[in-house]
């Protein structure tokens, strides 16, 4: 591409200059070490471009796209107000630098889409990366996270895929005429992110007169399945992946965290949440010691063998009156961690992590009369009703254990192709010399932990064993975090990735905090798969220093 033909003005130092490399921290970081920090001060002011003129430009599309639209406007640093509403909008975020963004619009012929891509560039201070940023449940990006990430110092873009941005609505998936809408699903799951990445690449070095010098993408549960579908089907996209409670296996998982709605209906039996968290602190409190100390996680929850029975006629306190554990109710709630089976009681995927909470997956509703009925999570009941079984008033809160089986594969055959992301052959990406880093709650109450390791566990039967793989794809088990529990300052993940990238430096452990049973903060180093934490025998129970990372047959 001429570079003239993108007007996008810096006055000043020449643009040449910009781009000092140095590992920033992310939005969920530590600090980094001290090699990946700026070479001088003096190299990065020299570096610093004193202002943008932000004007319209032309930019060359993404092979089988076509561009409709680019705008481009300065903004100058303050708070940003996150649009739309909680979770994924209607908070501010602070500090944000002063910045140049660029929004273009894509389409394919034919298709009748419309997919936003917005490109932020920080004025001055730029890292010299580039981060393409995830989403979250139905919404394809999150335009917050590209706020954080311009904080770090990045130059950072994310997009639409042309559909809802509240994250929490699929009506997108059917066309008129009741059938799905394939450009529509095929842009969320795979297609805009990849030409983000495109776009948002050739802004960069539009606006700096050079390439980034590293790519990251970022990401957690939706942004975590895009993270591993770039890995899979775009290896060259980027040259490290932080890829989070990832929902991959999306076709299957999705069904699969319906169970327990399935379970509740068909035995006739609902805890309350009160009851379902008696359940969870009994657990937790049988297995917190076999990590060898009591502090309020289990560290390796498939070591936990609690049997629901065993509170079958306790007694506990609910909203002020005393209620006791029935056997149906510690049956539903065996089934919930053992997760789906079909008819003939074969395995179909993973249950609810044992600490995790019911709160989502196990709601459930008692109207005026007294009758109690299940009260399906909004993202997996969705997927059933507009993906598979294309109805969009379907309900999910009455299905039997053989409506469930079929159903599961239904979405199984239909979808794994197009949304599943469980290709495990990652030697594209690997010979690329990309780096895949993905840390996950063990008490991820949405996407089953099980799930991701299954995964891992693939990958490493195809490509040569757990040693080989570690050397470009680490996964990372967080004892007592919940989905994405780690975001917003509890692990060093991006700091990690960047070091391992840009200094072969391979991350052991992720230095995080994490919550226990007891609602206090401890600090842990979260060991890499196949590994776990134990303590040492000795030192303080809150201090990561007192813990060490063992093979887990080792206790």
């Amino acid at each position: 591409m001429n570079r003239r033909l993108l007007t996008l003005a810096v006055a000043g130092v020449p643009l040449a200059l910009v781009g000092a490399v140095y590992a920033p921290v992310s939005a969920s970081a530590q600090p980094a070490d001290a090699a990946a920090q700026p070479v001088t001060a003096a190299a990065a002011a020299a570096g610093t471009p004193s202002a943008f003129t932000c004007s319209a430009f032309q930019l060359p599309a993404p092979a089988g796209a076509v561009v409709e639209s680019v705008t481009a406007s300065t903004v100058p640093a303050g708070t940003y107000q996150v649009p739309g509403t909680p979770p994924l909008g209607g908070f501010p975020i602070p500090d944000v630098p002063a910045h140049c963004e660029v929004t273009v619009t894509l389409t394919h012929p034919g298709a009748n889409d419309h997919a936003t891509v917005q490109v932020w560039l920080p004025q001055t201070g730029w890292n010299g990366r580039f981060q393409g940023v995830g989403g979250a449940a139905y919404a394809a990006g999150q335009i917050g996270n590209v706020a954080t990430a311009v904080k770090q110092g990045y130059a950072a873009a994310t997009t639409d895929a042309g559909v809802d941005t509240s994250g929490l609505n699929s009506s997108w998936a059917l066309t008129a005429n009741g059938k799905i809408n394939t450009a529509a699903l095929t842009d969320f799951a795979s297609r805009s992110v990849h030409e983000m990445t495109l776009v948002g690449k050739e802004v960069v070095a539009d606006v700096y007169t050079h390439a980034a010098s590293y790519s990251y993408f970022n990401g957690c549960s939706t942004g975590g399945r895009q993270g591993y579908m770039e890995a899979q089907k775009y290896p060259t996209d980027y040259n490290g992946i932080n890829a989070d409670a990832p929902a991959i296996n999306w076709n299957q998982f999705e069904v699969a965290t319906l169970w327990p709605q399935v379970v509740m209906n068909q035995e006739h039996t609902y805890p309350t949440g009160c009851e379902f968290n008696a359940f969870n602190a009994a657990a937790v409190k049988a297995c917190d010691k076999l990590d060898g100390v009591v502090d309020g996680l289990i560290s390796d929850p498939n070591k936990c063998g609690f049997d629901p029975r065993r509170l079958v006629g306790t007694k506990v306190e609910c909203d002020g009156k005393q209620v006791t554990i029935t056997a149906a109710d510690a049956d539903v709630v065996r089934k919930i961690w053992d997760g789906p089976r079909d008819t003939a009681g074969r395995r179909l995927w993973y249950g609810l992590p044992v600490g995790a909470s019911f709160d989502y997956l196990a709601a459930s509703t008692t109207d005026a009369s007294g009758v109690t009925s299940g009260s399906p999570f909004i993202v997996p009941a969705q997927w059933v009703a507009n993906f598979v079984q294309k109805q969009p008033g379907f309900s999910s809160a009455n299905l039997t254990y053989k409506q469930f089986d079929q159903i599961f594969q239904k979405a199984r055959a239909e979808y794994d192709s197009v949304i599943g992301t469980s290709n495990p052959n990652l030697s594209a990406f690997r010979n690329a010399g990309g780096k895949l880093i993905t840390w996950q709650g063990d008490a991820d109450q949405l996407i089953p932990t099980a799930g991701t390791v299954d995964y891992r566990q693939r990958v490493d039967a195809l490509m040569g064993g757990t040693k080989k793989v570690d050397d470009f794809y680490r996964v990372f088990l967080a004892p007592g975090v919940a989905h994405c529990g780690l975001q917003g300052g509890g692990v060093d993940d991006m700091a990690a990735l960047t070091t391992w990238v840009e200094h072969g430096q391979a991350p052991s452990v992720l230095h995080a905090t994490l919550p226990t049973a007891t609602g206090q903060t401890v600090a842990r180093d979260v060991c890499r798969y196949p590994m776990v934490s134990h303590y040492t025998g000795h030192g303080d129970p809150t201090s990561a220093s007192s813990f060490r990372c063992v093979p887990a047959s080792r206790y």
